[in-house]
């Protein structure tokens, strides 16, 4: 018998960080929730434009990603902007712990998404690029759009 199929929903995702960042490793994590954020992140809300990752006495924390007040929430509701706790394996984090302490290495989620009943992030390494490494990926995708237009209209 086959496995049923992992159904992915998509909640936020970090467009700029691709384009800002060189991604040399990236890391499916767990996340540490509250019942109201969870709910808020099942009706499609959440920001992590302006997330980043720290390493914190061997644990994995997201900071500055906002989750916005679950709207039927009561006085108990969450803290929108609030620090959260990444799950991850411990040897993962170890390693990198190491790769963070190098110059110019930073951790920053790329998507934060539901796969079957739970919430996961992956989170990446990534070095920041300098303006002429965006200025060749521009040029990249500018020549790989005009060949795949070209090869559209010869078919």
């Amino acid at each position: 018998m086959k496995p049923p199929e992992e159904h992915i929903k998509v909640v936020a995702r970090n467009r700029k960080a691709r384009h800002s960042f060189l991604v040399h490793d990236e890391l499916e994590c767990g996340i540490e929730l509250k019942g109201t954020e969870v709910k808020s992140l099942r009706s499609g809300e959440a920001s992590i434009r302006e997330a980043y990752g720290r390493l914190i006495k061997g644990e994995l924390f997201l900071m500055g990603s906002n989750i916005p007040e679950y709207s039927h929430g009561t006085a108990a509701n969450h803290n929108p902007v609030r620090d959260r706790k990444l799950l991850a394996h411990a040897r993962e984090i170890a390693k990198w712990e190491k790769r963070v302490k190098e110059k110019g290495m930073t951790i920053v989620p790329l998507e934060v998404y539901f796969r079957g009943p739970l919430v996961k992030v992956k989170m990446a390494l990534v070095q920041g690029k300098k303006l002429f490494d965006k200025r060749q990926d521009q040029k990249t995708k500018s020549a790989k759009r005009d060949m795949d237009r070209a090869m559209g209209r010869r078919r």
